[in-house]
């Protein structure tokens, strides 16, 4: 069975905490398998180079975006059963101890449920340099950040000297309640390579899944031998952020073909569709995912 998640409400002026509590609530009641969140934090009215590479400018619901890790320690406190996840956290945003102690935190919130930490390197330069990062050294401080990571989730003390992190032999708690498995959200040939070598999970999207499973296979043949394959969490827009439309009958035929190529997941975002002007716009959305939820697995 491939499972099937939903992007949390996260973008554009309407998004809320009784939205994002009544919609994620609802979405666990219905049987979807995990939420997520995403990352960004500024809308750059001068913007240099592409937004994501392919478009000149972000879509207008970037002027607002709830906070991942905030969004996701709310979240683990109204829900129960339904697995938490980021897809994805830009590494430039975050400095990787004081991430792995919040998103630790998260997960003691929730009592194990923060299964998977998607990271990746970022597109936005303004970004980066607000938060102090050259946004040229991106790829190679994610080399540094993913150990930092991992070693603050393991037995203290903990201790690393890298080129771009410095962490004391320290004590550093909470320690998450099983260590999540780290997803890239990389797609560059380096990107694949860092994959390869540092993740457990890739999460393609906005491609046919015939061309996932094609670079999966590359990410794969670049394995270290011994490590288990690079499991896949596709991702997937019922409406893209170019303002392609796809119909729920489409998705499901999506998440369909995601489980004939046996990738694990799917996450169906909704934070593009162009009807949201109201809470309730949201809600109705989620009330017709049902047949992407039988695609996946589970009844209706």
């Amino acid at each position: 069975m491939t499972t099937v998640g939903l992007a949390l409400p996260q973008l554009g002026p309407v998004v809320s905490g009784p939205l994002l509590r009544d919609f994620a609530q609802e979405a666990e009641r219905m049987g979807f398998a995990h939420l997520w969140v995403q990352d960004h934090f500024l809308y750059a009215v001068e913007q240099e180079g592409d937004y994501a590479g392919s478009a000149s400018s972000q879509p207008a619901v970037y002027q607002s975006v709830f906070g991942p890790t905030e969004v996701l320690a709310a979240v683990a406190t109204w829900t129960s059963t339904v697995e938490l996840g980021t897809s994805i956290l830009v590494g430039g945003n975050h400095w990787p101890a004081q991430l792995a102690q919040q998103l630790s935190t998260v997960d003691q919130l929730s009592g194990g449920r923060l299964t998977t930490v998607g990271l990746g390197v970022g597109w936005s330069h303004e970004e980066h340099r607000a938060v102090g990062v050259d946004p040229t050294t991106r790829g190679r401080r994610m080399d540094d950040f993913v150990p930092v990571l991992l070693a603050c989730w393991g037995e203290d003390p903990v201790e690393h000297h890298g080129p771009f992190f410095d962490v004391p032999r320290s004590i550093i708690r909470p320690k998450p309640v099983t260590p999540p498995r780290l997803m890239s959200g990389m797609w560059s040939a380096k990107g694949l390579a860092r994959t390869a070598a540092q993740y457990d999970l890739w999460n393609p999207g906005s491609m046919p899944v015939a061309q996932a499973v094609d670079l999966l296979g590359s990410i794969n043949a670049q394995r270290p031998a011994g490590r288990d394959p690079v499991g896949v969490f596709y991702r997937v827009g019922l409406e893209s952020t170019a303002g392609k439309r796809m119909t729920v009958d489409e998705v499901a035929q999506r998440v369909s073909e995601c489980a004939a190529a046996d990738f694990e997941g799917v996450i169906v975002e909704t934070n593009f569709c162009r009807e949201i002007e109201a809470p309730e716009d949201w809600l109705k959305i989620l009330a017709s995912l049902g047949p992407v939820l039988e695609a996946g697995g589970v009844p209706e």
